[in-house]
């Protein structure tokens, strides 16, 4: 089932970085999300996750997070959990 659990409000273009504002449950290493939005449809797994410039395993809903995207996302861009 799929679960909209937040969304990106900023992009790093290098190293392609997508900033996530997590509203709703959790996020995970290992997790598969799908970014979704007026020029952007993809899904990709986590890989690996941020939290001011450490690394963590899981986010929280609250949590401001980074993980590395294989495409270009963009603000307001919906973040899924599939």
């Amino acid at each position: 089932m799929e679960e909209k659990i937040g969304e990106v409000f900023k992009y790093f273009k290098e190293p392609k970085v997508a900033a996530i504002k997590i509203k709703k449950g959790s996020l995970e290493v290992g997790d598969t999300v799908r970014f979704k939005g007026e020029n952007t449809d993809f899904e990709q797994g986590v890989k690996s996750m941020e939290i001011d410039g450490e690394s963590v395993e899981i986010a929280e809903s609250g949590d401001d997070v980074g993980i590395k995207v294989k495409e270009r996302v963009r603000p307001n861009d919906e973040v899924i959990k599939v």
